[in-house]
């Protein structure tokens, strides 16, 4: 039997560098190096109590069977009830679809829109599946660059020369992973007035957006003529600390939703009944637990910042969302890549390397504080001890 005889759609398929560093990090662990992990993008505390009791009770009710395709309709309307709070989105069940995560999310709304040959805008640096599905699907992946310079917003004026009558959809993350970047209501305005006489389609992944520390955004869906064009992006991993739980969830129109709904027959058939219980809880009940966390990360991110600051050759801004800091590194003189690999292996510190996601990534670093003050001190001292012996 030939090994290398795989489907050639398998060539556009890429990993995820977080999964590759943890890997190599938990060789480390095992040869009896003590690692402090700042690579992996997951919430460091446990799920609230009230959501995990309500996914208890639904077990014990139960709740072992399959939904509907789509999702359970409580759940949707649940959502839809929250969109309309949180995000001032205006739905309803039938163009909501729940999915085992939010990465499905993305994997049907580019797989429903794009043909081989239509162009795709995508954040560079981005999230890597970003890219990766986009070539899957067999469209031209098309990097807009978020700058530091620019506080890693869109540039207006470089997302308008890129637009041309191949843009089939534009992807926009915010807060943004990697950067911590934060587009601003003016952003949204200005990209949907861009888009106001195109055909062009919006995947907004706002799997971050309850976790703002400065200013707000908004979005894009919120505004009339992009509802129907845009497809919302959100999940429970981040902002409820329910990575386990594999529950996401996308707003899009009727009729895509009717041909994503194909999608989800013919792969996973529906998501677990007693998660998307769980969920309900977790969007209708306290919200109190999400707004401690927020704290906490903001609390973490000053302390990281500021001492990312001190370390001679290193600069950082200060993050406005998620839970990442992107600190530049050109005065050290070493790639991304390079640094990533030495603060691993000579400093015990696992982050990632800012040209893994994107070109325009490179000259930086992607440092997770999702984790404890006491974990981002240590980390620092071991930064600060292997920068000097550069």
């Amino acid at each position: 039997m030939k090994f290398n005889n795989f489907a050639q759609r398998m060539e556009n398929l890429s990993g995820e560098s977080a999964y590759q560093v943890l890997s190599k990090a938990r060789f480390l662990e095992s040869q009896g190096k003590h690692i402090v992990h700042m690579e992996i993008g997951e919430p460091d505390f446990e799920t609230p109590e009230n959501i995990i009791r309500a996914g208890k009770d639904a077990l014990d009710n139960g709740f072992t069977h399959y939904t509907e395709a789509q999702g359970y309709y409580p759940f949707r309307q649940t959502i839809a009830d929250y969109a309309m709070k949180y995000k001032n989105i205006k739905t309803c069940p039938e163009e909501i679809i729940v999915t085992p995560g939010g990465k499905p999310v993305m994997f049907y709304a580019i797989l429903s829109l794009v043909n081989p040959g239509d162009e795709v805008i995508y954040p560079d640096p981005g999230f890597p599946i970003y890219r990766s599905l986009i070539r899957l699907a067999g469209g031209i992946p098309v990097p807009i660059s978020l700058r530091e310079e620019n506080d890693f917003r869109i540039d207006m004026k470089e997302l308008e020369s890129k637009l041309t009558n191949r843009t089939k959809l534009l992807i926009i993350n915010s807060p943004g992973n990697p950067t911590g970047g934060v587009l601003t209501p003016d952003d949204i305005d200005s990209i949907a007035e861009l888009l106001r006489e195109t055909d062009t389609f919006v995947l907004s992944d706002e799997i971050y957006d309850r976790i703002i520390y400065e200013g707000n955004t908004k979005s894009i869906a919120s505004i009339p003529h992009m509802k129907d064009r845009t497809i919302v992006l959100d999940g429970f991993s981040k902002a409820y600390a329910m990575t386990g739980w594999r529950l996401g969830y996308g707003i899009m129109s009727k009729k895509l939703a009717s041909e994503v709904l194909n999608f989800i027959v013919n792969t996973n058939s529906c998501c677990a009944a007693f998660t998307q219980v769980a969920g309900i809880e977790a969007l209708s009940g306290p919200q109190n637990s999400v707004d401690l966390m927020k704290e906490s990360f903001k609390e973490r991110r000053d302390v990281i910042v500021n001492g990312l600051n001190q370390i001679k050759g290193i600069s950082c801004n200060r993050s406005k969302g998620a839970f990442y800091v992107f600190p530049n590194i050109t005065a050290l003189n070493k790639s991304s890549n390079e640094m990533a690999d030495y603060l691993l292996n000579s400093g015990g510190v696992a982050c990632l390397s800012g040209s893994s996601f994107g070109a325009t990534g490179e000259g930086h670093l992607r440092f997770s504080y999702a984790t404890s003050l006491t974990n981002i001190n240590e980390a620092l001292d071991r930064i600060e001890h292997a920068v000097s012996k550069l």
